[in-house]
């Protein structure tokens, strides 16, 4: 079973920093973002190397979900944790999130995922990894991947301003709302012919973790930066954590960082980093 250990144990082995080429896209940002998420399917499942009929089955083999443009996340490691890739480029932009917000954790409630998400597995919530890959055309530039839990407050603070926003909008008089929607409104019949309507959607977006992580130094030096609880790196296998801290190029340490819900709260933490 594939984790975030194993992971990282692969990208130092397979020293692969150019991003695959995917058939099929519509245009070329979709093409950069379908060959991210390709680029760290690979990754976790170790198929970097395999014929395209052998890589289907590994991925097949490793994961229990593989998702869509439209639903987060991008994939679910089997019986673990939920991946959700972001391609970027440029120095520490903002993270474009759409009509997501922040997921702290994965919840099988959440009105955003399809039922196959739901349907893949038996589970209630899911750590989730945001893996963002930093990109040059097709060359990558660095990769971080953060826990949830590290980096986004509780689901519930993003929930309680959608519904206020929702009621908000329920108050105002003289107009028709659509019965249910996964916007945060529909409007409808807003002219005098009734054949105008008004969708608001919520556009979320969260600053880079380098950002969040400023207080952590030399991170723009590294080829990879991956942080997690202390708590969750414990839980991994013994064994993956042996082999990881066996390898000379990949570099674990103790860290602290604020506690998204509380940043007077500090949580224990590990980074884990290999430099450039």
């Amino acid at each position: 079973m594939t984790n975030v250990l194993k992971a990282i144990v692969t990208f130092t082995k397979e020293k692969n920093l150019v991003l695959p080429n995917p058939p099929g896209a519509r245009n070329r940002m979709n093409s950069m973002g379908d060959a991210a998420e390709t680029y760290m399917k690979d990754l976790f499942c170790d198929a970097f190397n395999l014929a395209e009929v052998d890589k289907i089955e590994k991925h097949n083999a490793e994961l229990s979900y593989i998702g869509n443009s439209s639903n987060p996340p991008d994939f679910i490691l089997r019986g673990g944790d939920a991946v959700e890739v972001k391609k970027i480029e440029g120095r520490r932009p903002d993270i474009a999130l759409n009509s997501s917000f922040p997921k702290h954790r994965l919840l099988v409630s959440d009105i955003r995922i399809t039922q196959d998400c739901r349907n893949c597995e038996d589970w209630r919530e899911k750590d989730i990894i945001y893996s963002i890959v930093s990109v040059s055309g097709r060359n990558i530039d660095n990769i971080c991947m953060v826990y949830g839990d590290c980096y986004c407050a509780d689901n519930s603070i993003y929930e309680r301003i959608i519904n206020h926003m929702t009621e908000g909008i329920h108050k105002i008089e003289y107009i028709e709302l659509a019965e249910s929607t996964n916007e945060l409104a529909r409007l409808n019949r807003v002219d005098p012919l009734g054949i105008t309507y008004l969708r608001v959607r919520g556009m979320w977006g969260i600053k880079h973790p380098y950002n969040v992580f400023s207080y952590i130094e030399n991170l723009d030096e590294n080829v990879l930066n991956v942080f997690l609880l202390k708590s969750k790196y414990d839980s991994f296998p013994e064994d993956d954590r042996k082999k990881l801290e066996s390898i000379k190029s990949i570099h674990v340490r103790d860290i602290k960082i604020k506690n998204p819900n509380n940043p007077a709260d500090l949580l224990d933490a590990k980074h884990i980093f290999i430099i450039k």
